[in-house]
């Protein structure tokens, strides 16, 4: 039996390695962010003969606004967001991709976020994140009511949580500062979804542990929550292999305007079947021993074998 529990601390410093860097890349920097976070347009743009996407992209870039998000809807317009611009500036633009591209444009809409959406938009998304939290703890706190202080539980479960969303914030923090990476309304979304795969991969680990405790399997805890992620460990990592496959042919092959949404959720994926196996399970014997002291300010115990 592989022995999992005993090198928890391998698992939490290896944590604290990948969170740190970009815990401070963000602190230093920040989250670079896109037009949906700032103040910026909105236009919606018709073409007369049609044109590709990646034309307009490159001629856009010409006129300096290399910036822009383009994505092309079903009805064959262009939804295009940029910094903020005057309607001399429209004016120019339309003109100018109109020259480039050798076709007649048609604006259907003209729209400017203010800062102050923009604002709203920013602290909608932050308290969306946090109400996600608290739901999250309260409902593993009740589902898993019948087992002995359950509110630890829920408590692991959202720590693991908040580890893949820090995971994916300082990597983009750190890309931001690196390669110009903004983040906007998709990548909440993409936020958002890894924060339910990762309690959803975490409920899995944990219903184990319950119905075996309940079993009877062994009296030791930790033999209890090392057999029950062995038990789990194909279906987690069949799983999560299934998704990044899929993903990954999305990000190789899907379009630029969801290329970043993409990359939130194969890092989320990734991190959130690392944290149900690594980290909330075994935060969970931590506490059970009380083990906190060893785990602030000792180097790790030697991992004891399991019989």
């Amino acid at each position: 039996m592989i022995d999992f529990v005993g090198k928890r601390y391998w698992y939490f410093l290896l944590s604290a390695i990948i969170i740190i860097p970009g815990i401070i890349s963000l602190a230093i920097f920040g989250l670079k962010p896109g037009i949906d976070f700032r103040s910026g347009t909105n236009m919606t743009l018709n073409f007369s003969p049609s044109v590709e996407e990646s034309q307009l992209r490159q001629s856009l870039a010409s006129l300096g606004y290399a910036d822009a998000v383009v994505q092309h809807t079903a009805a064959g317009d262009f939804l295009i967001r940029l910094r903020e611009i005057t309607t001399d500036e429209r004016q120019e633009l339309v003109g100018g991709v109109e020259t480039a591209l050798g076709s007649t444009v048609t604006v259907r809409d003209f729209a400017v976020v203010s800062p102050v959406i923009a604002s709203q938009t920013a602290r909608n998304a932050a308290i969306a994140v946090v109400i996600a939290a608290v739901g999250i703890l309260f409902y593993i706190t009740w589902a898993f009511r019948r087992m002995p202080k359950s509110l630890r539980w829920g408590t692991c479960a959202v720590i693991a949580l908040i580890h893949d969303v820090l995971v994916v914030l300082g990597i983009f923090s750190i890309l931001g500062w690196l390669a110009g990476v903004e983040v906007d309304a998709l990548f909440i979304t993409g936020m958002l979804t890894v924060a339910g795969y990762s309690v959803h991969d975490t409920i899995v680990v944990f219903d184990r542990i319950r119905e075996n405790m309940t079993k009877g399997i062994s009296q030791d805890f930790e033999m209890t929550v090392n057999l029950s992620i062995v038990q789990t460990l194909t279906r987690s990592l069949n799983t999560s292999l299934t998704v990044l496959v899929v993903l990954a042919a999305l990000f190789l092959l899907g379009g630029v305007t969801i290329h970043y949404f993409i990359l939130v959720l194969l890092i989320g994926v990734t991190t959130g079947t690392y944290s149900s196996i690594c980290n909330a399970s075994q935060l969970l014997i931590v506490w059970e021993k009380q083990e906190w002291g060893r785990f602030i300010g000792r180097k790790p115990h030697p991992a004891q074998a399991l019989r």
